[in-house]
């Protein structure tokens, strides 16, 4: 994660409405926990900060289509600007 705040609030939502784009089940896992992407909650619940590592997993016939958007966004800072 490089943008300032990490996944939270704004970036998480970001984050949530293009998982929901998708048909496949998507999760989120950081550490020992994975999570429903397209649950505000529990994304917020992993507490990803500025440097965090998360892995993106897909099940569903658009599960390639939902990951390569996922990490373009997360790698795109979110359409926030620099991610410095």
């Amino acid at each position: 994660m490089t943008n300032q705040v990490g996944l939270h609030a704004r970036p998480a939502t970001f984050f949530i409405q293009k998982a929901n784009e998708f048909k496949a089940s998507i999760w989120i896992e950081r550490e020992e926990r994975k999570v429903n992407a397209k649950s505000l909650l529990g994304v917020l619940s992993l507490g990803v900060v500025k440097g965090g590592e998360i892995t993106v997993i897909a099940d569903g016939e658009d599960e390639n289509e939902a990951v390569d958007a996922l990490i373009h966004l997360i790698e795109s800072n979110f359409g926030e600007g620099d991610a410095t």
